[in-house]
């Protein structure tokens, strides 16, 4: 504090004395770096125009109907693509049983490709409580060697076909799970939705575009320290995430064969893109000369105690007012060079769809 440095990591200390009364030490420290950065207004973001096609509407409505089905038993007829067939089944070669080729009522998803290839296909056209042969031969690559590329027999016995239900799309469906009357103001208001949804989509990719400009246009010299700082963080946030699904970080570098300094350079990249663009939103902001006001602060405790549902007193405990104060002039940076940015549409050429069509 007395050297009114911004110290962000103890390089090494010597201590030169000690006493009774207090000692004097030598240290070596790393500071925050003095960066800067120009051409952050105006920056060129590449968007798709947003297109609502009759196709994506009839897609999120077909979702919406999937979601309200209903699984029945079809009592007469035949399985079809996309039934569930409840199956016994033997697997033999030469007429002799395999391991693991064997199981009772099993729901088996046609069309799903859980099985080897042509077993699904060959359940198609039967109807319940028929019992047939069927063959196939297993891919070249099994797992099992010994019956790797062989051709064997399941003996099937079908016990129920089960079928997708959907409601009928009328009138009725769309009062069921929405607010509209009919299906036309339904189809107008997913129109809406989707919308927003690609306008949403199109911000953040605008967003994104900017801050990899933004980590290409700031220049100084950053200490090693801060990369590493940031790729702590991370792995301390990707802890977390495995913890919150009774999972560990141990176990996940002994699942993927990884060490630490593995782990920590696969990190690396977006450690230092973090670095970069927070140092590069702080130096907009200290360009622009963003202040935050009190008001503003105190909004922001506000937003935060509801979003965490906590009495403001308590959110002001676990965050420091001088950090919140940084983030929020940084974010104000986000605000400026998004505004300035130049937004254009890149349109779909012929070439581009025959390209992609090769």
């Amino acid at each position: 504090e007395e050297s009114g440095l911004n110290v962000i990591a103890v390089d090494e200390v010597e201590v030169v004395d000690a006493s009774k009364d207090g000692c004097t030490f030598k240290a070596t420290v790393i500071t925050y770096p003095e960066v800067d950065i120009d051409g952050y207004k105006g920056i060129t973001a590449t968007v798709k125009p947003i297109v609502v096609t009759e196709e994506m509407i009839d897609k999120d409505i077909e979702a919406v109907r999937d979601r309200n089905s209903r699984i029945v038993t079809v009592e007469d007829g035949v399985v079809e693509e996309g039934d569930t067939a409840v199956i016994d089944y033997t697997g033999t070669k030469d007429g002799v049983e395999f391991d693991g080729g064997k199981a009772d009522n099993h729901e088996l998803v046609i069309g799903s490709n859980t099985f080897i290839p042509g077993f699904e296909e060959q359940i198609i056209g039967h109807k319940s409580e028929d019992e047939f042969t069927i063959n196939v031969t297993f891919p070249e690559e099994y797992h099992a060697e010994e019956l790797s590329g062989q051709e064997v027999q399941f003996a099937i016995k079908l016990h129920e076909i089960k079928r997708k239900e959907l409601p009928e799309l009328d009138d009725e469906f769309v009062k069921d799970v929405s607010e509209c009357e009919t299906l036309d103001e339904y189809r107008e208001e997913t129109k809406n939705n989707i919308t927003k949804r690609l306008e949403s989509e199109r911000d953040r990719d605008i967003e994104n575009q900017v801050f990899e400009a933004l980590v290409e246009k700031v220049e100084g010299d950053i200490p090693e320290a801060m990369f590493e700082n940031s790729i702590n963080e991370m792995l301390k946030e990707f802890d977390l995430r495995l913890k919150n699904s009774n999972l560990s970080l141990e176990g996940y570098k002994k699942y993927m064969n990884i060490g630490d300094d593995e782990l920590r350079e696969m990190y690396r990249p977006e450690a230092e893109k973090r670095v970069k663009l927070r140092l590069a939103l702080e130096k907009i902001a200290e360009k622009e000369g963003f202040e935050v006001s009190e008001q503003e602060l105190e909004d922001e405790f506000n937003r935060l105690a509801e979003s965490y549902n906590m009495k403001v007193d308590e959110v002001k405990k676990f965050i420091d007012a001088d950090d919140l104060a940084s983030d929020l002039k940084s974010q104000k940076s986000v605000d400026l060079v998004k505004a300035e940015a130049v937004v254009e549409e890149k349109e779909e050429t012929a070439e581009t769809e025959e390209t992609t069509e090769e």
